[in-house]
């Protein structure tokens, strides 16, 4: 008989994300791959503000709620105080590349030795469905009603990709998403590698997760799936972008 996985220790209650939407699974990975690095009782989770405030709920660990876009300037500093204890950071792509671009940017520069997970749904998911800095040209939200114009508001940002090519010293950089089974399973291993990374004092680490919005998007949690696959991915390629030199 096949013996069922059990929950993650530091998951103990249940988080209340909407339908479909992407957060609860990419924290049961987080919760995972912490535990089979035996870093699930030695981690501060930065959160930031947004939907990803409701995982500081369930999440039996260390926790900080930052101001909206400032988890990575409070993740510097606790690491900086706690170099041997594994620093997460958790935030949207509202927050993360938005209101937050600054202290994102500035914590890859300068090549702080913390994590961040960065799920990217391509909009402000908890305030609205306003448009971020990911929103794909044409894509309607509350601030784009007709559709986001890139003439005027530019074109999407791809912060891995940045990172990747213009701070070569950062440990890890990759992008995943969960549509599949077999995407799940890779974005696992982009998660254990961000975090490997951190515990060996290599460097900065970030993974970009595309994830599904049916709220904000209009759709079930069906066709956003098939959104990610059909009209995000080709955009927002996954895979390794920085990969961890060999020690």
């Amino acid at each position: 008989m096949a013996k069922a996985k059990k929950t993650p220790a530091i998951l103990t209650k249940q988080m209340m994300f909407c339908p479909g939407c992407g957060h609860g699974l990419v924290l049961r990975l987080i919760a995972e791959c912490l535990e089979e690095l035996g870093q699930d009782k030695n981690v501060i989770f930065g959160i930031g503000v947004g939907c990803i405030g409701l995982a500081g709920n369930g999440l039996d660990a260390d926790k900080f709620d930052a101001l909206h876009g400032r988890s990575a300037a409070v993740c510097t500093a606790m690491k900086r105080v706690n170099p041997d204890t594994m620093i997460v950071s958790y935030q949207g792509d509202g927050d993360a590349y938005s209101i937050g671009l600054a202290e994102t940017m500035n914590a890859a520069y300068r090549n702080e030795n913390f994590t961040v997970i960065a799920v990217n749904n391509t909009n402000y998911g908890m305030t609205g469905g306003q448009m971020s800095t990911t929103t794909m040209p044409g894509q309607k939200t509350t601030t784009s009603t007709h559709g986001r114009n890139c003439d005027i508001t530019g074109m999407p940002l791809r912060f891995p990709e940045l990172v990747a090519s213009q701070f070569p010293g950062v440990a890890y950089v990759a992008r995943g998403t969960m549509t599949t089974p077999a995407n799940v399973n890779k974005l696992k291993g982009y998660i254990k590698n961000a975090f490997e990374a951190q515990m060996n004092h290599e460097g900065y680490s970030i993974v970009e997760v595309l994830s599904p919005c049916p709220t904000n998007w209009g759709m079930t949690p069906l066709q956003s799936v098939e959104r990610i696959e059909k009209e995000l991915i080709p955009y927002y390629p996954l895979g390794e972008f920085k990969t961890r030199e060999a020690k």
